[in-house]
């Protein structure tokens, strides 16, 4: 089950970052549901850091 959230990442992550890459060099704006993609990605990825960092440090002290 696990292998299958983190490919669906992969791929939603992939997706977004070549479609903007694409939409600069074109010089076009993007669409909003690449910009909605792309902000649900930045925030599951920023959330899996900060929850990562604090058992680590619970690790730590425990």
């Amino acid at each position: 089950m696990f292998g299958a959230i983190v490919f669906t990442y992969g791929l939603l992550t992939s997706f977004v970052l070549s479609g903007a890459s694409r939409n600069r060099k074109l010089q076009r704006p993007n669409p909003p549901i690449l910009t909605y993609v792309g902000y649900v990605c930045f925030g599951v990825s920023i959330g899996l850091s900060v929850l990562m960092t604090l058992l680590a440090m619970w690790k730590l002290i425990a």
